[in-house]
């Protein structure tokens, strides 16, 4: 064991990029560096608006390159200035894209929020380099695209999310002709007991206050919608390379058991740990290598009961829809996550009530099925076929169009 623990010492430190390294996944990707100094390094760090915290990070971790919105950068270089700091500032996409491929970085944690963190991937990527992916979207909106690119670039993408990080653990080292499928839990969010009667009154508040997981507010939202089930059930699909009627999700409220994976002869292996965002983010840190993550070790005789139920997809209709909108292939699923969305900022505004994010969504599902069917599909054919970046964010923006349209 010292052998090894010191021939690990002495490897080259590993450079990190963190795009949206602000947010929650950034925060825990830095607070796991920190657990192992001997190695990593921090060469960039990205984020939208938040340099306040930003201008701390730089300071702590002494990144190359930063980038930042273009409103924001003025204020950023400023301080850097009075801080005496030496760090290289870009700003917009350009300047994500460009921290995204900095040469010296070997790995990249995708962890910005939304559409918008798709051509910072994809270009790191095309550089070849490891992608720890936290950003849904990405492969949401364009999973064709980035998977065969990732392919043809010889690229790993880890999953960062705490159920496809346990499902990628889960099949480590395992046949993919054995399986037979995955089971992806979640927690039922904040509602998983209310009744459907009770959506209608629903408060920001308390769509906000997520039983187990303490995450960004959009996706905590997404959690009490049960829609960032629905993103993982179509990120499944392209990260694991299988087929969506093999992707099921059970109810478990702990959050103790994060997924599962059952084979064809009825063998069932999990990953559990206590609900820490850490842990996952270590894993794809330091793959295939463990490491010291920070988080607690799970105890299991404290935790007790471990309980497991079937969701009510009456209640959550979200679930339902990433199946449609898989089958309805090419751009559908972008046009299902954009029209949320703009839906989760109009809810996060209070301009609309919590139970219209069900309401314009399957509406919207719907209006997609009367398309494919009628077979209109000249002026929007993205919506059925993603060729390039473009149509997948044509898709998208469909779907936020139709979102505002529908309030």
């Amino acid at each position: 064991m010292v052998c090894r623990r010191n021939r690990g010492m002495n490897k080259e430190k590993k450079g990190i990029v963190i795009l949206g390294s602000t947010g929650s996944v950034g925060v825990n990707t830095l607070s796991v560096i920190s657990q192992n100094p001997e190695r990593f390094r921090v060469d960039g760090l990205s984020c939208h608006n938040n340099i306040s915290l930003l201008i701390e990070q730089i300071e702590t971790f002494s990144p190359k390159v930063v980038s930042v919105s273009e409103h924001q950068a003025p204020a950023l270089r400023k301080m850097i200035n009075e801080r005496n700091l030496s760090v290289e500032v870009s700003e917009g996409l350009p300047g994500h894209i460009e921290v995204a491929c900095y040469q010296n970085a070997s790995l990249v944690v995708a962890a910005m929020v939304g559409a918008a963190g798709i051509e910072p991937v994809m270009a790191a990527i095309r550089h070849q380099k490891t992608i720890a992916l936290a950003n849904k979207e990405s492969l949401v909106l364009a999973g064709s695209l980035l998977i065969a690119e990732a392919e043809q670039n010889g690229v790993q993408i880890l999953p960062i999310d705490s159920e496809h990080n346990a499902i990628f653990q889960s099949l480590r080292d395992e046949n993919p002709d054995h399986l037979d499928h995955i089971t992806l839990t979640a927690s039922g969010g904040p509602f998983r007991t209310l009744p459907k009667t009770r959506f209608k009154d629903i408060t920001l508040e308390e769509a906000l206050k997520h039983p187990n997981w303490d995450m960004g507010k959009k996706i905590t939202i997404d959690s009490a919608t049960m829609m960032n089930k629905c993103l993982e059930i179509i990120e499944a699909k392209w990260l694991f390379r299988i087929d969506p009627n093999q992707v099921k999700v059970l109810i478990h409220p702990q959050s103790i058991v994060h997924s599962m994976v059952t084979f064809k002869d009825a063998s069932t292996i999990s990953q559990m740990g206590t609900p820490d965002m850490r842990i996952p983010i270590a894993n794809c840190l330091g793959y295939p290598d463990r490491i010291i993550s920070g988080s607690s070790f799970l105890n299991l005789a404290e935790t007790g009961t471990l309980s497991f139920e079937t969701p009510d997809l009456d209640k959550f209709s979200t679930l339902r829809m990433a199946y449609d909108v898989l089958a309805l292939g090419g751009g559908s699923p972008a046009a299902l996550n954009g029209a949320n969305e703009v839906l989760v900022d109009l809810f996060l505004k209070k301009k609309i009530p919590f139970i219209r994010i069900f309401e314009v969504l399957s509406d919207l599902v719907q209006q997609l099925k009367n398309l494919k069917n009628s077979l209109q599909t000249n002026e929007t054919p993205y919506l059925f076929e993603i060729n390039q970046i473009s149509d997948a964010m044509s898709a998208d923006g469909w779907g936020r169009d139709f979102a505002l349209q529908a309030i």
